[in-house]
């Protein structure tokens, strides 16, 4: 089987998993398609032992998923986000959702990531302190879509609706950013003990770096698509395709992980296209419509072929009991940590912005972490602690959106009324 074929074989049955949590399920779309992808590991599972002679498991080990995801589906989850993203709708709520984010995900990952290092070695599960950081920024990636799609059913106060959906996007780009850079650390440093001059080095590098590249060639792509008339539509989402193509190469050329490229595009063009400073009135942006829809699709796609490929990992996982073990105490850890870095923030800023009295178990417990930590993980090249990082980040994520999926609405019906739908 090549590559294209496994990657058409992954659209097809994320197509089929839409219709039929559509259509029987009827769940929010991260719920229904987390227990569908669970019977489809069950399924693969099940033919693998009666049916050794297809060799499942040894024709998906053969292909290297990362080039694809680090490529392609990362960058185009952050570019459409960033796209979809207008900031001005945040309003007056603009600095305490970047500093939200920022911080909470920079708390969050320092939180978990200290913990679990001391925990797993305490039980002697050999793991390093950076790989340990990288996990902690890699899970605190959260899925704005799957997060949305269970609160939007409640009246929420828009005050923090808004605080929701914008750290949400925010905190799960820049959670993926610091996990690059992160690993660009370890890998850099390997066992060596690393120096203030050397993190400043690679941190600069990718983040100064990355918002230069992604401001160039964001400004770029604005000055194209200015002079293409909005009706022709292919032609302006031919721009943004090879704007986020050649914006992937550029940033691997220059050595730069963090994924900031994309982002930034994105975040720009979308801005400037809607006015900048002085909004326009809707339809009368400098892209056209259908761009924004076609890249909310895209994400979208991108979200529903993640759930499928995590189905098809349980052939690739290690099958070792103290790496399950481990990723169900990461479980724990992981909400902790997500709690420590909204309440942290939330406290400190509460004297000069106003926060609604459900802000902190709201954005606790409505943090899903969905396929993005999944796509990271794979991204990464292969370094010691893998299987065990790619498990714990398998189990912490079924666990997220079943366990708060189910529960979200609990919560949610005795804090907030029912809206009608």
């Amino acid at each position: 089987m090549h590559i294209f074929d496994l990657i058409a074989l992954i659209i097809f049955v994320s197509g089929l998993f839409i219709f039929l949590n559509t259509l029987y399920l009827k769940l929010p779309s991260s719920l229904g398609l987390m227990i569908l992808t669970l019977i489809l590991s069950v399924v693969i599972l099940m033919t693998e032992i009666l049916f050794p002679q297809w060799e499942i498991a040894t024709e998906i080990k053969s292909f290297d998923f990362r080039d694809v995801l680090n490529q392609m589906v990362i960058s185009v989850i952050l570019f459409a986000g960033g796209l979809n993203m207008d900031i001005n709708k945040l309003g007056t709520q603009k600095l305490p959702i970047i500093i939200l984010s920022i911080v909470g995900a920079i708390i969050s990952t320092l939180v978990i990531g200290t913990i679990l290092y001391y925990v797993l070695n305490g039980l002697n599960i050999e793991i390093s302190y950076m790989y340990s950081l990288v996990f902690g920024a890699v899970i605190s990636s959260t899925d704005p879509i799957s997060s949305s799609n269970t609160t939007k059913r409640f009246s929420l106060p828009k005050i923090l609706e808004i605080k929701l959906e914008g750290e949400s996007l925010f905190n799960g780009a820049f959670s993926v950013v610091l996990a690059f850079v992160l690993y660009h650390v370890a890998i850099v440093t390997g066992d060596q003990d690393i120096t203030f001059v050397t993190f400043a080095q690679i941190l600069l590098l990718e983040i100064l770096g990355g918002i230069t590249i992604g401001v160039l060639m964001g400004f770029i792509g604005f000055r194209l698509l200015k002079f293409i008339d909005n009706d022709d539509v292919h032609i302006e989402v031919l721009i943004t395709i090879a704007l986020v193509l050649v914006g992937s190469f550029i940033s691997g050329f220059f050595s730069i992980y963090s994924k900031m490229v994309s982002l930034i595009m994105g975040l720009l063009i979308g801005y400037l296209s809607r006015g900048g400073a002085n909004p326009v009135k809707k339809g009368e942006e400098i892209v056209g419509s259908y761009v924004y829809k076609f890249w909310n699709l895209m994400e979208e796609t991108m979200a529903v072929m993640l759930f499928v490929l995590m189905g098809l990992e349980m052939l690739v996982l290690d099958w070792r009991m103290e790496f399950f073990a481990a990723g169900f105490i990461a479980v724990n850890v992981v909400l902790f940590g997500r709690w420590v870095s909204i309440f942290i923030p939330v406290k400190l800023m509460s004297g000069r912005f106003d926060f609604d009295k459900n802000t902190i178990p709201v954005m606790t417990w409505g943090a899903f972490r969905g396929g993005l930590p999944i796509a990271l993980i794979l991204a990464l090249h292969n370094f010691p602690g893998k299987e065990l990082l790619i498990t714990m980040t398998y189990v912490v994520v079924v666990c997220s959106i079943l366990f708060q999926g189910f529960t979200l609405p609990i919560m949610m019906k005795e804090r907030f009324v029912n809206r009608a739908v």
